[in-house]
C-alpha cells in the first residue's frame, strides 16, 4: 500500500539522507504556504494548498550522468567539489492527504510562466495578473483529479518578478579564474520605434530576458585576434545583411546622461518595426544553462520518490512507488521536454525513469539550452530567429538515417538504452505543419514516405489550429493585430483534456490509447505546398467586419543544415557555437496539410468545432504591410467566417456554402455538432463531460459567434 505523507506528519530520518532518490538535492526551503483559489473546494477532493518553495541542489561535474552537461566542467566548486543550483518551486497539492492522487503532475515553465493551467482548465478569465499567480482555477479540471501540480524554475537567464520562476545558475569560468567569453549572435527585433535595445531584445525575448554582457564597450576597438562587432539590418530574413556604420550605434544606452552600460546597444537613428537586426558581438560570462536539463530530472526523482532533503525537511508532496509522474510543456518547453529526452536527463543519477509520461503540446524541434551562450527563450521562424538551432537531426522519435548529413539516429535513443523513457503523447497544431516543420516528425527527412512511431509514442495533431489559440471576441475592423486575417480561437482545450487522461491511464493502468491521428502521405492528407487545394475566398464584410481576401501563397518555413563549427554537436544540439553558422544548399522536405472545399485540414483531430464549422480555420496566417508583408505572421492561424445567408455569400462571390445552407435550423447545428461530438468521444478524442457541454451551449445559445 502506497504511503501518503504531510509536511507535519511525516517521522524523519536523517539517515535518509543516503536514500539515492533525493541525493542531489541538498535543501527545499518552505517560503510560503497557504489555501488556494481562496479555499475553493473542487468536489470530493476538496480544497488545494499552495507551497512557494525554493530548491537548492548539487551536481557531481565528475559523474557519467552529468558529463553532457556543456562548461560544468568550468563551474565554481563548493567545498565539497559539486556544482550548485538553485530553482524557485510552486506545488498546488489537495489540502486532505488522503484525498490526493498518487500522480504527479509536472510543468516546465515557458519563459517562467506557468500555462498548465489555461492549457487544461476551462473558464480561465481574470486579470493578468491573477492568473500569472495562480489565483483563478476556471472549471477545476486539474484540481478535480487530485493530482499534485508542480512547477520548477530552469531557465536561468530569465530575469524575476512578475511571478515568473527563475533559476540560479553558475557563470563558467577559465581555469585561472578569468571570465569565459565568446562570440554571440542576437537577432534584434521591435514592435514600435526606439533608439536602445537590450542585447537579448528578440521577437521572443523582447522583454524579461537577461543580455550577455559585451567585453568592450567601444564598438570600433579591435580586439587582440582582430574582432569587431558588427550590426545589420535587413528587410527580412531572405534579404542581405546591410551593415551599419560603427559610428552610427554603439554599446550602452543613449541618454548622455546615463552611464554606458555593457547590456543595451544604441541606435540613434532609430530601430524600426518590420526589420531584422543582428549583432554580432564578443561576450563574456555565460551560464552554465544545461543544468536546466539536470534541475528538471532532480527535481522529478525527488518529489516522486524521497522522504526529505538533506536537511531534514520533509517532502511535502504524495510519493512512493505507486506514485506516477507526468511532465508537461507547452512551446518552448515542450522542446525542452524532447532535448532533455533526447540528451538522458530522463534517468534519475540512480539509473530509474524520472518521468513515466510526458506531454510536448506545440513543441516541434528541439531546445538548443545545453550550449554555451545559449539563448533558450530564442524560437524558430520563418522571418524571426530562422538561423538559430532549434531544428537539429534528429527530427523523429524513432531512428532514421539523414541523407543530407549521413547520421542516424532517434530522439529517443538514449532512453531505449538505459529503458527509462517515457509513455509519450505529441500534441501539435496545424501552425506546426506550415509554420513549425512539423512534418519533419511524421516523414522521413526528404518528405517522401511516412514513418512508423514507436510503440511508446503517439502524435496528435490538432487539425485546423494554430500555436495558440486567439482570444474570443476578435477584432471586427482590420488592422487584425500583426496580421493579414483575424487570428485562429479554435481551441486546443477539450482535445488536450481528452489527451490527459488518456495518458494518465496510459501511465497507470496500461490502457492504450487511441490510435495517432496525424495527416499522411499514403492518404494524400499530407503533401507538398504547391499540391493544397485552399479555395479562392474573396474579401468579405460579413457581420460589419471588412476582411481582405486570403493570400495562399505555398510558404513553408524552409530547413537546410546549419553548420555551427566543430565545436558544436549537432546530435546532442550541444556545444559551443561558431557564429553566424553556415548554411548547405540542400533543403529537407517539408510537408503541410491537405485541406477540404473549406479550406479546413482534412486529417489530425478535427475537433467538435470542425464538426459543425462557421468559418475557415487555418494553421497560417501573413503578416500585414509594414512588418514582414506576405510571409507567415509568427505562431499565427486565419479565421475567416462564413456569410450568414446565402445572398450574402452570393454577393461577395464566396465558393463556401453559408450557414444558412449548412444549418437551416438551430436543431440542425445542434444536432451536427452532436453527431460530431459523439464521434469524437467514441473515438477517445474527446471526453463525454465536455461533449456535454458544448452540445448544452449550442442548444441554449444557437449558432455560434466564434470559435
Amino acid at each position: 500500500m502506497m504511503k501518503r505523507w504531510t509536511a507535519g506528519g511525516m517521522v524523519l530520518i536523517a539517515a535518509l539522507w543516503a536514500a539515492p532518490a533525493c541525493a542531489e538535492v541538498t535543501r527545499l526551503d518552505i517560503l510560503e504556504r497557504g489555501p488556494a483559489f481562496g479555499g475553493q473546494a473542487f468536489g470530493p477532493v476538496g480544497s488545494y494548498e499552495r507551497i512557494r518553495a525554493r530548491l537548492h541542489g548539487e551536481l557531481d561535474p565528475m559523474a557519467v550522468d552529468n558529463a553532457v552537461i556543456q562548461d560544468i566542467g568550468l563551474a565554481p566548486r563548493n567545498a565539497h567539489g559539486r556544482v550548485e543550483y538553485s530553482s524557485d518551486i510552486d506545488i498546488l497539492r489537495p489540502t486532505d492527504a488522503q484525498q490526493a492522487r498518487p500522480l504527479l503532475l509536472f510543468e516546465v515553465p515557458n519563459r517562467g510562466r506557468r500555462l498548465m493551467l489555461g492549457a487544461f482548465n476551462a473558464d480561465m478569465k481574470g486579470p493578468p495578473a491573477a492568473l500569472a499567480a495562480l489565483q483563478v482555477a476556471g472549471d477545476g479540471f486539474l484540481q478535480r483529479s487530485g493530482a499534485t501540480l508542480i512547477w520548477f524554475g530552469w531557465q536561468g537567464d530569465i530575469l524575476p518578478g512578475e511571478e515568473r520562476l527563475t533559476a540560479t545558475l553558475p557563470i563558467a569560468r577559465q581555469a585561472d579564474g578569468s571570465p569565459l567569453t565568446g562570440t554571440v549572435r542576437s537577432e534584434l527585433t521591435t514592435l514600435a520605434p526606439t533608439p536602445v535595445l537590450n542585447l537579448s531584445s528578440g521577437w521572443f525575448t523582447l522583454m524579461n530576458h537577461r543580455s550577455y554582457p559585451t567585453v568592450e564597450l567601444d564598438n570600433r576597438r579591435r580586439l587582440p585576434d582582430g574582432f569587431v562587432p558588427s550590426l545589420t539590418v535587413r528587410p527580412r530574413e531572405s534579404a542581405p545583411r546591410v551593415e551599419i556604420p560603427a559610428d552610427q550605434w554603439h554599446f550602452g544606452a543613449c541618454d548622455a546622461s546615463a552611464p554606458h552600460n555593457d547590456r543595451q546597444v544604441c541606435l540613434p537613428a532609430g530601430f524600426q518595426p518590420g526589420r531584422l537586426y543582428e549583432i554580432i558581438y564578443r561576450a563574456k560570462d555565460p551560464m552554465v544553462m544545461g543544468i536546466g536539463f539536470a534541475i528538471a530530472r532532480d527535481v522529478g526523482a525527488f518529489f516522486a520518490h524521497a522522504e526529505q532533503d538533506r536537511a531534514g525537511t520533509a517532502n511535502p508532496v504524495v510519493h512512493g512507488e505507486s506514485v506516477k509522474a507526468l511532465v508537461f510543456g507547452s512551446s518552448q518547453s515542450g522542446r525542452f521536454i524532447r532535448s532533455m529526452i533526447a540528451l538522458g536527463f530522463n534517468r534519475s543519477e540512480t539509473g530509474r525513469r524520472v518521468f513515466d509520461g510526458a506531454m510536448p503540446h506545440i513543441g516541434g524541434g528541439l531546445l538548443p539550452l545545453n550550449v554555451r551562450f545559449s539563448q533558450p527563450g530564442r524560437a524558430w521562424g520563418q522571418q524571426v530567429d530562422h538561423d538559430y538551432p532549434a531544428y537539429d537531426f534528429p527530427f523523429t522519435y524513432g531512428p532514421e538515417t539523414d541523407p543530407l548529413t549521413g547520421r542516424t539516429a532517434g530522439l529517443l535513443d538514449a532512453c531505449t538504452r538505459t529503458q527509462t523513457c517515457p509513455l509519450l503523447f505529441h500534441m501539435a497544431t496545424s501552425l506546426e505543419l506550415w509554420e513549425g516543420r512539423q512534418s519533419l516528425g511524421l516523414t522521413d527527412p526528404l518528405g517522401q514516405r511516412d514513418l512508423p512511431e514507436p510503440a511508446n509514442v503517439r502524435t496528435y495533431i490538432m487539425a485546423s489550429t494554430q500555436h495558440a489559440p486567439a482570444a474570443w471576441p476578435l477584432p471586427q475592423q482590420p488592422p487584425y493585430g500583426l496580421c493579414r486575417q483575424a487570428s485562429n480561437p479554435n481551441p486546443h482545450l477539450w482535445t488536450l483534456r481528452a489527451g490527459l487522461d488518456n495518458l494518465v491511464a496510459w501511465v497507470r493502468d496500461g490502457t492504450v490509447p487511441p490510435d495517432s491521428a496525424v495527416p499522411r502521405i499514403a492518404d494524400g492528407s499530407l503533401v507538398a505546398p504547391d499540391r493544397v487545394h485552399f479555395p479562392a475566398i474573396p474579401a468579405t464584410r460579413y457581420d460589419g467586419a471588412d476582411r481582405p481576401a486570403p493570400r495562399y501563397t505555398g510558404q513553408v518555413n524552409t530547413l537546410h543544415v546549419l553548420d555551427f563549427g566543430p565545436d558544436y554537436r549537432p546530435l546532442e544540439s550541444s556545444g559551443i557555437l561558431h557564429e553566424p553558422p553556415t548554411s548547405g544548399n540542400a533543403a529537407y522536405g517539408l510537408l503541410v496539410p491537405q485541406v477540404d472545399s473549406d479550406g479546413i485540414d482534412i486529417a489530425g483531430v478535427r475537433n467538435v468545432y470542425l464538426q459543425a464549422p462557421i468559418g475557415t480555420y487555418t494553421g497560417w496566417n501573413t503578416f500585414r504591410p509594414a512588418l514582414f508583408e506576405g510571409n507567415f505572421c509568427n505562431f499565427q492561424g486565419s479565421f475567416i467566417p462564413f456569410a450568414r445567408t446565402e445572398a450574402e455569400r452570393l454577393a461577395a462571390g464566396d465558393p463556401r456554402p453559408s450557414l444558412q445552407a449548412r444549418y437551416p435550423t438551430q436543431q440542425a447545428y445542434v444536432e451536427a455538432l452532436r453527431r460530431g461530438a459523439d464521434r469524437l468521444v467514441a473515438q477517445g478524442l474527446m471526453r463525454a463531460e465536455d461533449r456535454d457541454r458544448v452540445v448544452g451551449e449550442a442548444e441554449s445559445g444557437g449558432i455560434r459567434q466564434g470559435p
